[in-house]
């Protein structure tokens, strides 16, 4: 049976397309930064309780993330996939596809947990030293169960904010914060007579906010009224082979495009790291700030990628294009917001994150005022990369990309941050430079794709 062939509508006043993407986009940009600071919870109370402690949770968490990009792909996926399916009005393709991306989430969640048991070896063969891997080690063996409840969670995520649902998602990821600072102050510190249990603590306070989370989203989206009919866990344990392979070919490629861009900012710390110290501090610190930012776009794009799902299931091509062109003009101006900030008060952003006692405070603030300059550069790539990158999931164009990035990351980004840091002796903001091409390709090619796809073409 063939598709039915694009239509295209009377056009959405832009001010409707603009509230449709802040309605979204404002509880998943809250969400996002409420998921970071889950994990800053984790840094500050683990650091209260020591130095050693620190490090492994540093080294474990990096670990763990790295792997969890890797399956995050499945619901990044999803996202589009349930969105189209109910912009055609298939509800019966929405319950398929969300089943089997949680089928593929737990599965790989098990399939980790070995890797998780054995990192210590791992970690030490990339250099790190035995106490340490061994400690995060400890950390991992108890998050690694917690990488499947963490998974599946995703995938309903992505399910709720097709079915546009998004602020429930803020709350929940809020109340999160809450309560794993509770379970930290009692497993880390071991309050109210539960045994101390140091970064082991911390690992297990994860654990069991993930699981809860996964609880009261599970509830929510089959219990919220609307979302009942849908049915979405009817004969769960019952394989559907065809759905599965579909969500499993379109989520792989999105979950490797995440893990390249990634290593290239693990491979960016590391070879700052050549560099010097101070150099080293500096560049963490405004990665951290850019990083926050980023999450604005993060949701935006989220959210464009349901707008587009939505118009390309309809077979709306103006709807598509339209939505588009505000989703990305809005970016762009929160963006160039950012430059300015970035200019005018990248010190005052550093100063932020040290302590003036500290005699290196006024050598770090300088190499971040620097690096800060350039991230202006770099937030309006990054920005074009991750909102392409949300509308071509959105009409589940998903291996192309995947090959874009890693071109742009690793045979541009990654070699260029070394020749102009090391080759040239431009130093870190040479590095810094590096970055800003790697994402500029990236963005530029990306853009080009979605705006000359087939999807646009009624």
């Amino acid at each position: 049976m063939h598709a039915p062939a694009p239509t295209s509508t009377e056009p959405m006043p832009i001010a409707r397309h603009l509230r449709a993407i802040l309605l979204l986009g404002l509880p998943l940009i809250g969400s996002n930064l409420a998921q970071m600071l889950l994990n800053v919870t984790d840094t500050v109370m683990v650091g209260w309780y020591g130095v050693e402690a620190l490090a492994a949770l540093v080294l474990g968490t990096s670990f763990f993330f790295s792997i969890f990009m890797l399956g995050n792909g499945i619901a990044l996926a999803m996202m589009g996939r349930v969105s189209a399916s109910l912009g055609a009005g298939d509800e019966l393709q929405v319950r398929r596809d969300t089943r089997m991306g949680m089928w593929l989430s737990i599965l790989f969640g098990l399939a980790m947990l070995p890797v998780f048991w054995n990192s210590a070896a791992i970690l030490r063969a990339l250099g790190q030293q035995p106490g340490i891997a061994a400690l995060a080690q400890d950390y991992l063996r108890i998050l690694g169960f917690g990488l499947a409840p963490a998974l599946v969670m995703m995938v309903i995520r992505a399910y709720l904010s097709a079915q546009e649902r998004t602020a429930v998602l803020l709350w929940i990821t809020l109340a999160a914060v809450a309560v794993n600072a509770g379970l930290n102050w009692l497993f880390i510190f071991g309050n109210w007579g539960v045994p101390e249990m140091g970064v082991r603590g911390a690992a297990l306070a994860s654990l069991l906010v993930n699981l809860i989370s996964l609880l009261v989203q599970a509830i929510y989206a089959t219990r919220a009224r609307g979302l009942e009919h849908v049915q979405l866990f009817q004969r769960f344990w019952r394989p559907d082979w065809e759905a599965f392979w579909a969500v499993a070919r379109v989520g792989l490629p999105v979950g490797l495009t995440a893990v390249a861009e990634g290593s290239m900012f693990q491979a960016s710390a590391l070879m700052m790291g050549w560099i010097g110290t101070v150099e080293l501090a500096a560049h963490g610190i405004a990665l951290q700030i850019a990083s926050i930012v980023f999450m604005v776009h993060m949701g935006l794009s989220n959210a464009a990628t349901v707008r587009a799902g939505r118009a390309h299931g309809a077979r709306d091509v103006r709807l598509l294009r339209d939505g588009a062109l505000v989703s990305v003009t809005l970016s762009l101006g929160v963006g160039l917001l950012t430059v300015l900030a970035f200019v005018f008060a990248g010190k005052w952003l550093t100063e932020l994150f040290l302590d003036e006692a500290n005699p290196a405070s006024a050598e770090i603030v300088t190499y971040g005022v620097r690096f800060l300059m350039v991230a202006g550069l770099f937030q309006l790539f990054d920005l074009m990369q991750v909102m392409a990158l949300g509308l071509l999931r959105g009409v589940q164009d998903t291996r192309v990309p995947m090959w874009m990035a890693g071109l742009s990351y690793w045979l541009i980004g990654i070699p260029a941050s070394y020749l102009l840091a090391f080759v040239l002796g431009y130093g870190g903001v040479g590095l810094w430079f590096g970055l800003v091409l790697g994402l500029a390709s990236a963005g530029g090619m990306m853009m080009w794709r979605f705006w000359r796809g087939p999807w646009l073409k009624g």
